[in-house]
């Protein structure tokens, strides 16, 4: 078999120069392609070619242009008004508004235009390639090039290949994408494709757990960042994108895949409705300074001074029972707090390990220079070991961070319920369990609250304070106000499955497999999607091996126990790995083989 030779693009055409068309088209003449724009009247051709010289010139502004560049830059695009012009054009690019009907009207009319060998792409983010394609009387030259905003800047780009889609102009359109220097990753014809799929899933999630008064938004938000690392927060992300294009994108997914987890939250059609579509009209989940200001102002929701939680409870000896990584790491954030600790292990052995970790993460900061060997005396000093449970019984507050076994848990807390002092507030760091169902084995329900913390506790900023319908509010106050005096982002929410960040996470990294499952997809490209095109820190495969795919697994099972929710059912793939013993980097492979990495 003869290697094809690559096919030259030297003419490109782009129909539609609002922002994202004329990114294309200075996508395009950067790399040295001939450029013709074309829109439907001179008033649009003009603001195209304002949107053309604004990009540029701000490069140029920037440094990563000269102006004589960017003179050679816009001498390489043509702008008109007719359609005709784009007889020339080797490859055609339609990036006009989102309406099927118009799409296949300009693809059409570009049939008895450009050559029979000439390639056209379609920009969509949500329609069907497959229809857009049929007005088309040579639909297997017709692809899906789908950029993100703003597209000189993005490097992803989703193609989207048809059921007739030619192999060979799609290899040609992925080559001349690489040579663009951009990331192209190819997927199936299916409403939201890659990212937009994965991720408006997780969106509309997010708006139901809000609508349902589970959490504040603020809390919402500031789970996703501070425990998942996310760049913004759900809410705050459906504002900027737009909580009408949202709702577009959302329903035309739902039409297309009939999927529950798709179909529009109402609260978002409320606000749609209301006109309250997000930044662009001043307010959306949140208020903002005027129309279009990324500047959030207060109002009626936002949680005043008077609001703030204080400390009802005085908590100075802190216990800890566990001797593991989390539970080294909670003995450390509260004794560099200046709290008291006393922390309790199994054995001498797995006592000394706290210290010895301690001890080494102290270590490790000295070397860093951020801290010193005076500040390390001082925190250990505050540190004492013991191996019976009866020397917490003067403690304030304990926090139990042993094995995620309820049968474990619940023996303990009915011991820490005898051993500790009348007032004390008992806590779990369990991240899945019922908090409640320790909580009644106790004569104190009322002072039983879950502290879940986030691996690794002395860098993570977040702790999901989590109340049962027993808990006092005195005490969900007293641990909200201990959290941020320890530095930490303490977000209330109540005691059930997943609480804020597992509940929203693993729902998205189950769809995430059951994409691959189907063949949709490769892993690295569904990686590669989530990471450049939603500015993830990790791809769900990467992040899916880093936890552990059985722990994983457990987290889902729950999730469904709970909801009942036919989308949460755990993906059969997923089963099978954990089943095999693939259960990602830890035992040296997952959904990656890491058995050559050292």
């Amino acid at each position: 078999m003869t290697d094809v030779p690559a096919r030259e693009f030297t003419t490109v055409g782009v129909i539609g120069l609002g922002t994202m068309g004329a990114g294309i088209a200075e996508v395009f003449a950067r790399n040295g392609h001939r450029v013709i724009g074309v829109e439907v009247t001179d008033a649009a051709v003009e603001r195209g070619r304002q949107h053309l010289e604004h990009s540029t010139g701000r490069a140029v502004k920037r440094g990563k242009m000269t102006e004589e560049q960017q003179d050679e830059i816009l001498g390489r695009i043509t702008l008109t008004t007719e359609m005709k012009d784009l007889a020339v054009a080797d490859l055609v690019v339609e990036a006009v508004v989102e309406s099927l009907e118009v799409k296949k009207a300009i693809f059409r009319t570009l049939d008895s235009i450009v050559d029979p060998e000439a390639v056209l792409a379609t920009n969509t983010s949500s329609l069907s390639v497959t229809e857009i394609s049929t007005a088309n009387s040579r639909p297997g030259r017709v692809v899906g090039v789908h950029f993100f905003n703003p597209a000189p800047v993005q490097n992803l780009v989703e193609v989207i290949r048809t059921v007739v889609t030619e192999p060979q102009v799609l290899a040609d359109v992925v080559d001349l994408l690489r040579d663009l220097g951009k990331n192209p990753v190819v997927c199936g014809d299916k409403a939201g494709f890659i990212a937009n799929t994965l991720l408006f899933g997780y969106l509309n999630h997010a708006v139901a757990m809000y609508e349902g008064k589970y959490a504040s938004r603020e809390d919402i938000d500031a789970a996703m960042r501070f425990g998942c690392g996310y760049p913004m927060g759900p809410l705050a992300l459906l504002d900027l994108i737009g909580l009408d294009t949202a709702y577009e994108i959302l329903d035309t997914m739902y039409k297309q895949g009939r999927d529950r987890l798709h179909a529009p939250a109402p609260l978002l059609k409320q606000y749609v409705t209301a006109g309250l579509l997000g930044r662009k009209s001043g307010r959306g989940f949140y208020t903002y300074e005027a129309p279009d200001s990324p500047v959030v102002v207060a109002d009626a929701h936002t949680p005043s001074e008077d609001d703030k939680p204080r400390l009802h409870h005085d908590i100075q000896l802190v216990g800890v029972v566990g001797t593991g990584t989390m539970a080294s790491g909670i003995v450390e954030v509260f004794a560099k707090a200046g709290h008291d600790v006393v922390f309790t292990g199994r054995g001498q052995d797995k006592v000394d390990g706290v210290v010895a970790a301690i001890t080494k993460s102290f270590d490790k900061q000295i070397q860093r220079g951020r801290a010193t060997e005076e500040e390390k005396g001082e925190v250990l000093g505050r540190v004492r070991g013991t191996t019976s449970l009866d020397d917490l019984r003067d403690v304030d507050l304990v926090v139990e961070a042993i094995a995620e076994d309820l049968a474990v848990k619940t023996t303990l807390f009915e011991n820490l319920d005898e051993i500790c002092k009348p007032g004390a507030i008992l806590a779990t760091t369990t991240s899945s369990l019922p908090i409640i169902s320790m909580a009644r084995v106790t004569k104190r329900p009322q002072q039983v609250i879950g502290m879940h913390f986030f691996n690794p506790a002395t860098i993570m900023k977040l702790v999901e304070v989590v109340s049962t319908v027993a808990t006092d509010e005195a005490v969900t106050e007293t641990v909200l106000a201990l959290c941020e005096k320890v530095g930490k982002v303490a977000v209330r929410c109540g005691d059930r499955a997943g609480f804020i960040v597992n509940a929203l996470l693993f729902p998205y990294l189950n769809d995430a497999v059951k994409m691959l499952e189907a063949h949709y997809a490769t892993a690295d490209d569904i990686d590669t999607a989530m990471k450049q095109g939603c500015a993830l820190p990790m791809g769900p495969f990467e992040l899916l091996d880093v936890v552990g795919n059985d722990v994983s697994l457990a987290i889902q099972r729950e999730l469904y126990l709970e909801f009942r929710e036919p989308g949460f059912s755990p993906a059969p793939l997923l089963e099978h790995l954990v089943t095999a013993g693939y259960l990602g980097r830890k035992t040296g492979r997952g959904f990656r083989d890491y058995s050559g990495a050292r």
